[in-house]
């Protein structure tokens, strides 16, 4: 039986939360959580030390697959995580704020 990982949506992340961005690199240059945790989810079984373990974890990638896929990992090994649903897409559109390391507007790409 297949169950999806818990979810919420952009608008209902709390403002303090912790958020882990699962991003590639030059996705999260382009625009990003203000405050956000940045581990690909290709390095993240090597930075799993990184993480808090008595913190709920809000996690994020473009439009919520490969965040889902790391919610449930990270799930069945007893971490408190949960999948923004839509990711950084649905971030953006909820107008919720981003900030860019590349000097212009933050934008998803």
């Amino acid at each position: 039986m297949h169950m999806s990982p818990p979810a919420v949506g952009a608008a209902e992340v709390p403002a303090d939360a912790f958020v882990l961005d699962v991003r590639e690199d030059d996705e999260w240059q382009a625009g990003h959580v203000d405050g956000a945790v940045h581990i690909p989810m290709g390095t993240l079984l090597g930075r799993l030390e990184e993480l808090p373990q008595d913190t709920r974890m809000y996690v994020m990638c473009r439009v919520g697959g490969r965040s889902g896929q790391v919610v449930q990992y990270l799930g069945a090994r007893g971490w408190d995580v949960v999948n923004i649903d839509g990711g950084m897409m649905a971030w953006d559109a909820a107008g919720r704020p981003m900030v860019s390391d590349l000097g212009g507007d933050p934008f998803v790409a």
